[in-house]
């Protein structure tokens, strides 16, 4: 039943960090900066403002509304632009969505509410109750080893039925759950892990929303176009070039490794917020190592 639509979102999409000053407040100059490498530069079709990647945990909800109007006001124009708004209050979900409606985004990100593992009836409830609360199509966040519980088969089959509810971003790592939900539904699956894009493809997804694409948002381009072109030889070798790249960003945490990356390459994101940290420098190097080696150019 997945029919191939054009995707709703793009293809190509970063889950982007959050630029902090070196006293750790909110950089609007810098996320400007970064929002425009990444789609200007780097050709990315939309950025995931305010997920986990972007250090959403440890940002208010203030700062949340500024980062995405700098971020719609840089790149709106020709970027889909999908703010995280997940919690595990069905409350602050909605007044994120709302505030974000408000700001002009493009799509909502809505995470399994985390650590508190309701039961399948209130799990169904609250997206239901997210996805009404707003006009805005929403992205389902399916990553059951940090929210606790996944979203289960049936259920996302139930909620494609709803008008808004119109993509997964996947990191259950069970792909062939997956293409039977895409099977049965049009919704569109985005990899959550970049290196389940290509198996991912292969069942009916649509693209990624990635970490390392900070970095490698052409590489994971050009492997989605050649397996849309038909060439799945071509594909499997693009992928594998770009695998050490796709896994080496969570040698360490990824949005440290992602922050420190960046610095390293001369764009100041500063550092992370507590309880994060600076990644390994050892991790670091070798992260570096595999960009120079397979991305020379690319970031």
């Amino acid at each position: 039943m997945n029919e191939q639509l054009e995707p709703v979102f793009g293809r190509i999409l970063t889950a982007m960090v959050t630029p902090f000053t070196a006293d750790g407040a909110l950089d609007e100059e810098q996320a400007v900066v970064l929002a425009k490498h990444l789609v200007d530069d780097l050709g990315n079709d939309g950025l995931v403002v305010n997920g986990t990647t972007g250090e959403s945990p440890t940002t208010t909800d203030d700062e949340k509304r500024r980062l995405l109007e700098v971020v719609v006001d840089a790149v709106g124009d020709r970027a889909s632009i999908v703010a995280g708004v997940g919690t595990n209050d069905l409350r602050h979900t909605v007044h994120l969505a709302e505030q974000a409606a408000g700001v002009g985004v493009d799509g909502l990100l809505v995470v399994t509410p985390y650590y508190s593992r309701p039961p399948q009836a209130q799990l169904e409830a609250y997206f239901r109750s997210v996805a009404d609360a707003t006009e805005l199509p929403n992205m389902l966040y399916d990553i059951p080893h940090r929210a606790g519980l996944p979203i289960p088969q049936d259920m996302l089959i139930r909620l494609a039925d709803h008008p808004r509810i119109r993509a997964v971003k996947d990191a259950k790592g069970a792909v062939a759950s997956s293409s039977v939900v895409m099977a049965q539904t049009t919704l569109q699956y985005y990899a959550g892990d970049d290196a389940m894009l290509l198996p991912l493809l292969a069942v009916g997804g649509v693209g990624v929303v990635g970490t390392s694409t900070h970095f490698t948002a052409r590489a994971a381009r050009a492997v989605v176009e050649a397996f849309l072109a038909g060439d799945v030889e071509r594909a499997i070798t693009l992928n594998q070039l770009a695998l050490p790249a796709f896994t080496g960003v969570f040698a360490s945490q990824g949005c440290m490794m992602v922050k420190a990356a960046l610095n390293a390459r001369g764009l100041a994101v500063g550092g992370c917020r507590a309880p994060m940290g600076e990644a390994p420098a050892e991790a670091l190097d070798g992260f570096l190592r595999i960009l120079d080696e397979h991305f020379a150019g690319e970031h």
